[in-house]
């Protein structure tokens, strides 16, 4: 529920204006019973001048006549209010004077940190503009050179609870549109499928599985065969065979007549 614009002022005029009890207003205004008691005798806001709720758009007459007749119910502030509110809470946050000059270094830490952010999400982060997002991230920023990547959080720029909550969008939305593309390329792969089917076709599967076992086949025939065991080695195998012995030829006996002669 949002805060009531200027608690006491309007303190100041319920209490001038109307028969509300001191529990009623403390509760729509957030303040103590005592302390719009304080109001009603004059001790307490001194000087300070009434502003009417309904004018600012929190109240309307038929909520104060509902309460102005039932002591136990409690103001409820307008809806128009609430809308009014949530309506200026959109667009890009206010960044103040001083801190400007901090923006590029900010933007510099999600680009490198977040690419997953969008320049929307970076603007309304830090308060900045496309333009100046796309310099950056591009390294045609004017003072490129001295801008040094830190966190908008530390900075001033933003809230830890605003940057979780626009990385977690970040995320999802890419989880999102990778699940959509996992789907879309299973669907093709499942027509594609279907299609060779009906055609006669050897499926993709199919034909893997037998260039695989072709490859299988190959790789074993092109391996070398088991080498037999060696024999035991022999004196043939390392001097060589043994040459036939050749027979001598005979001598002939001498006879008498060779030696003593005729």
């Amino acid at each position: 529920m949002t805060e009531v614009l200027m608690p006491k002022a309007t303190a100041v005029w319920l209490v001038d204006n109307t028969t509300l009890t001191f529990d009623q207003i403390a509760a729509f205004c957030n303040l103590h019973a005592l302390e719009v008691q304080g109001i009603a005798d004059g001790d307490v806001a001194t000087g300070i001048k009434g502003v009417d709720p309904i004018a600012t758009g929190q109240l309307n007459q038929d909520e104060i006549d509902r309460c102005t007749n039932d002591a136990a119910q409690r103001l409820r502030r307008s809806d128009a209010r609430l809308r009014e509110t949530q309506r200026r809470s959109k667009g890009p946050r206010y960044t103040p004077l001083s801190r400007r000059q901090d923006r590029p270094n900010a933007i510099a830490w999600l680009v490198r940190y977040h690419p997953e952010l969008t320049d929307a999400q970076v603007s309304k982060l830090v308060g900045t503009t496309k333009q100046t997002i796309t310099a950056v991230r591009d390294r045609t920023h004017w003072n490129i050179s001295n801008i040094t990547p830190q966190d908008p959080v530390t900075l001033g720029l933003s809230r830890q609870v605003d940057l979780d909550g626009a990385v977690q969008k970040a995320q999802d939305k890419l989880e999102k549109q990778q699940a959509k593309a996992d789907k879309e390329l299973a669907k093709k792969r499942a027509a594609s499928l279907s299609a060779a089917e009906e055609s006669g076709q050897p499926s993709a599967q199919r034909d893997d599985d037998q260039a695989a076992l072709a490859a299988s086949l190959a790789a074993d025939a092109e391996a070398p065969a088991e080498a037999e065991p060696e024999a035991e080695p022999s004196a043939e195998n390392i001097f060589g065979a043994e040459p036939e012995a050749k027979p001598e030829p005979e001598e002939d006996n001498p006879s008498a007549e060779d030696v003593f002669g005729n």
